[in-house]
């Protein structure tokens, strides 16, 4: 089938009228998602030291209230590390980006309000690169904002599957296996 009303590249305006379109040549937001243990932010500190290694200035934010592993870095259950800044609120990320960066990471998504999602995209119209990890469900299956809606508007997206380790003895040996 030959479509004959496609908008011309040059047609599309903005962010807002078509996500994939509007920025080819600027930035853009991938979202990780997943349950508890699924690997969300070691593929977010994964994906922001590729970007270092490419020499590109990033930084990282993550809400104040997650103090569990420390205070001044995102950490995974991995024990990886990556250097970061505590946030009060969403607009403190983008009160807080130097004008010089071009990765922003941002860490337990989840925890924000739903001011992130205009946060996100104001950041990707700057023609910056954004990497949001989040869990996508609360722990009645339920979707925990502002997830569902910055997966409904990145270019890119990552889900996270957890692994399950479960011990079986075989032949006198232990072994775990992933589910």
């Amino acid at each position: 089938m030959i479509r004959t009303n496609e908008p011309e590249e040059m047609d599309i305006q903005s962010r807002s009228e078509h996500p994939g379109q509007a920025r080819r040549s600027a930035g853009w937001i991938e979202v990780i998602a997943g349950s508890m243990f699924s690997g969300k932010s070691e593929e977010l500190i994964r994906r922001l030291r590729r970007a270092k290694i490419a020499r590109q200035k990033v930084q990282v934010f993550k809400p104040e209230i997650d103090k569990r592993f420390s205070q001044n870095h995102i950490v995974s259950h991995s024990e990886m590390k990556h250097e970061s800044t505590n946030v009060r609120t969403a607009a403190d990320v983008l009160a807080n980006v130097d004008p010089d960066t071009e990765v922003v990471g941002i860490d337990e998504a989840q925890f924000f309000d739903n001011e992130l999602i205009a946060i996100v995209d104001e950041l990707a119209e700057r023609g910056l690169r954004v990497i949001v990890a989040g869990l996508d469900q609360d722990y009645t299956g339920k979707p925990w904002e502002p997830m569902p809606q910055l997966l409904a508007v990145a270019e890119y997206i990552h889900n996270q599957d957890a692994c399950d380790l479960h011990e079986v003895r075989a032949a006198g040996q232990l072994y775990a296996t992933h589910f």
